[in-house]
C-alpha cells in the first residue's frame, strides 16, 4: 500500500506512475511503494548507498511488513473504529519519522505552497486510502484487500496515459492492462455474477488502490522540484495526514470504552512498523539498488497478505482468488515496461 512523497506505492515503484505502493508509495500507504518515475523526479533520488544488512534481507523484511499490514488492519478493526485505526496508524508512523528526522537533523519543508501540496498528497496517499482499507476490511477478508492493493499499477497506467504527456502506450503495456483487469474479474468471480461478494467493501478497497496513483501523479506534478529532502517531505506529509484524521475521527466515532491489548498492539505495529519503519527501510533499498528493483516489493505483498490471512485469521480461500491474484501481478508486471517518449532517443 504505497505511501510517501519520497519513496516507492505501495504499494502500494516503477518506471511510471502506473506502477505499484502501498504503498507505499508517494509510499506511505498500507503496504505499497510509489512509482519510480515519481521517485526519479524528486531531489535526492540517487542518494548514496546505505551500509548495513544486505539489501535482499531488507527487501524480504519490507515485503513481510507490508504483506502483514492487511492482517494488522483486520485485527485492529475488531476492537476499534476504522477511523481510529487509521489515526493510530498515522500517529505512530509519524512518530517514527519524527525520531528519524531528529537523528538526521532534517528540517521540515518551508513555504506555504509546499505545505498546501503536501496536504493534498497526505490526503490522497495516506488519509484516504488508509481509511478506505480499514472500512473495507470490516466486510471483506484481508486477503482480498491485499489483492485489491495490487491493482494500483493498473489504475496508475490508465491515469498516466491521460495525465502525463510523456507516457506513451505500448503493445506490451496495453496487453498488461487487459491481463491485469482480467485477473481482477477472476478474483471477484465475475462468471458467478459476483455472488457472495461484498460489493461495498470491495469497492472501497479498489478505490483505495486507485487513490495511490492519483496521489503519485499529483506529487510528480507539484513537488518534483522541491529542495526539501525525501525524509522531510514524507514526515511532513504524514504529519498533515495525521492532523486530517485527528479532525475527522471525533466527528464520526466515539472514544473507545476499553482498549483490548491485541488490537491495540496491532494498531501500534501497523503505524510504527508498517508505516514509519517500512518507509525508512525502503529509502535504503531505493538508494542502494534503485527504484526499479525497489518497486518489485509490490508483487510480494498480495502473496504474503493471502498467506497471513489464511493461516492466522482462518480466512477462506477459493481457487479463483490465488489464480486471479497471479494474473493481476502478471499484468501489472507487463505494464511496468518503460513507456516511449518523444525524448527517449535523446
Amino acid at each position: 500500500m504505497s505511501m510517501s512523497t519520497a519513496t516507492s506505492s505501495p504499494s502500494p515503484s516503477d518506471a511510471s506512475p502506473s506502477s505499484p505502493a502501498p504503498g507505499a508509495h508517494a509510499a506511505l500507504r498500507s503496504p505499497g511503494p510509489a512509482p519510480a518515475s515519481a521517485q526519479d523526479a524528486r531531489p535526492g533520488a540517487a542518494a548514496s548507498p546505505r551500509r548495513g544488512a544486505d539489501w535482499r534481507i531488507r527487501f524480504a523484511v519490507l515485503s513481510l511488513i507490508w504483506g502483514f499490514s492487511f492482517l494488522l488492519i483486520k485485527v485492529g478493526t475488531q476492537a476499534y473504529a476504522p477511523f481510529q485505526v487509521t489515526l493510530g496508524r498515522l500517529l505512530f508512523g509519524t512518530a517514527v519519522l519524527a525520531v528519524a528526522m531528529a537523528v538526521k537533523r532534517a528540517r521540515l519543508p518551508r513555504g506555504a505552497r509546499t505545505w498546501a501540496h503536501l496536504t493534498v498528497a497526505g490526503f490522497l496517499l495516506n488519509a484516504l486510502p488508509f481509511s478506505l482499507f480499514a472500512y473495507a476490511e470490516l466486510t471483506i477478508p484481508s486477503t482480498l484487500a491485499g489483492i485489491c492493493n495490487a491493482t494500483s499499477p493498473l489504475w496508475g497506467m490508465v491515469l498516466s496515459l491521460v495525465a502525463l504527456s510523456e507516457d506513451r502506450p505500448t503493445r506490451r503495456r496495453v496487453a498488461g492492462l487487459g491481463i491485469g483487469f482480467l485477473g481482477v474479474l477472476t478474483v471477484l468471480g465475475a462468471w458467478q455474477g459476483f455472488s457472495g461478494l461484498d460489493v461495498t467493501g470491495t469497492a472501497m478497497a479498489l478505490l483505495a488502490s486507485l487513490s495511490y496513483p492519483i496521489g503519485w501523479i499529483y506529487v510528480r506534478r507539484t513537488l518534483a522540484g522541491s529542495s526539501a529532502s525525501h525524509l522531510s517531505l514524507t514526515g511532513a506529509q504524514l504529519f498533515v495526514a495525521t492532523l486530517q484524521l485527528a479532525v475527522i475521527t471525533p466527528l464520526f466515532t466515539t472514544w473507545p470504552t476499553s482498549f483490548p491489548v491485541v488490537p491495540l498492539l496491532a494498531v501500534v505495529a501497523l503505524g510504527a512498523v508498517g508505516t514509519g519503519l517500512a518507509v525508512l527501510i525502503q529509502y535504503g533499498i531505493v538508494a542502494e539498488v534503485g527504484p526499479t528493483t525497489g518497486q518489485m516489493v509490490t508483487y510480494f505483498i498480495p502473496v504474503i497478505a493471502t498467506a497471513a490471512g489464511v493461516t492466522l485469521l482462518d480466512e477462506q480461500l477459493t481457487w479463483n482468488t490465488p489464480v486471479g491474484a497471479l494474473i493481476v501481478l502478471a499484468g501489472a508486471a507487463l505494464t511496468q515496461g518503460r513507456a516511449r517518449s518523444a525524448g527517449a532517443g535523446r
